[in-house]
């Protein structure tokens, strides 16, 4: 039988602090601030802790009820604070990770009754109906299971740091060719093993999987709703909401990284109201670091993903 988020959860609003008015800090020292991001779990920052503000629980769930992805849904893995307008739930019965996740998966699919600015979910986000507990399907709890954890090693020791140098601004066209996707009906492919690759800020923008014949490959794609860039190393098609870049020098995947990192800040310069297509991002400037040349630092760049936490993850 469906149920109610609040015959689920305990709902309330979080701290709806500001973190202009706290003190930023480090890992040891500081407790994590979660904003309205939808990216890395909404975290920003450590601050300091404060007497007044309460603290909020290592598997409590956080979402988020404005900015620009409504109902981004996280279960943080640490106690927290949260900014304005985030809510927080903690189920009332005993509920495993899976559990958390999947009700998490839940309520991100139900953005599309709400709009920034427009109809919020302030008002409703407790009523809406999801499967109760009896309801999961049985392969909930084996998923987690099956999830390997990803080596959080570097490639390499050397600290590498992004303000000791140069930067400079760069045409992004005179380093890749850039080509729209192309549009695909649904008659035009069955399911199959080749990624479509659409303007979605999620799943490395990957839609579906086609039988579609693959075209590109090692490539950058950019989807023309909030500028969301993600790295293609496997063979993928594209749609006309995307435009597909492909290197005009020796591009690894820790090249690509980096600048994947530099193109997603731009994000917040595209919206539904104002897309970036093939014809804006032919005009896209970038800043790189430079070398003593005054050229794009490629092996910097490189180097710097490499001393990265995870990077020894990357495959490239």
């Amino acid at each position: 039988m469906s149920v109610k988020l609040k015959d689920l959860f305990y709902i309330e609003y979080g701290n709806q602090a500001d973190l202009n008015k706290l003190e930023i800090t480090n890992s040891k020292e500081g407790i994590r601030f979660i904003s309205r991001s939808s990216e890395n779990l909404g975290f920003q920052c450590y601050v300091k802790s404060v007497n007044k503000l309460k603290i909020y629980n290592k598997g409590d769930i956080t979402v988020t009820l404005g900015g620009t992805y409504l109902l981004s849904a996280f279960v943080q893995p640490n106690s927290f604070y949260t900014a304005q307008n985030i809510k927080v739930l903690r189920p009332k019965v005993k509920m495993g990770d899976a559990q958390k996740y999947f009700y998490c998966y839940i309520i991100t699919q139900n953005r599309f009754r709400y709009i920034s600015h427009g109809r919020e979910a302030n008002k409703t986000f407790d009523d809406i109906v999801v499967p109760s507990l009896n309801e999961l399907p049985n392969w909930v709890d084996d998923a987690i299971k099956k999830i390997k954890k990803p080596d959080n090693l570097p490639v390499i020791s050397k600290k590498y740091n992004k303000n000791d140098r140069k930067w400079d601004w760069f045409n992004l066209i005179e380093y890749f060719e850039m080509k729209a996707g192309k549009y695909y009906s649904t008659h035009d492919y069955k399911e199959g093993k080749v990624p479509l690759v659409t303007s979605s800020n999620s799943n490395n923008g990957v839609s579906l999987f086609t039988d579609i014949k693959p075209k590109f490959e090692k490539c950058i794609t950019i989807g023309k709703i909030g500028c969301s860039t993600f790295y293609q190393s496997n063979k993928f098609v594209a749609s006309s909401d995307v435009t597909i870049l492909k290197p005009l020098f020796n591009m690894n995947i820790y090249h690509a990284m980096f600048i994947v990192t530099l193109l997603n800040k731009e994000g917040y310069k595209w919206s539904y109201g104002r897309q970036i297509r093939l014809n804006d991002s032919e005009k896209l400037k970038i800043k790189f670091p430079i070398n003593d040349l005054n050229q794009p630092d490629w092996k910097f760049m490189a180097n710097y993903i490499k001393f990265l936490p995870y990077s020894k993850a990357l495959e490239d």
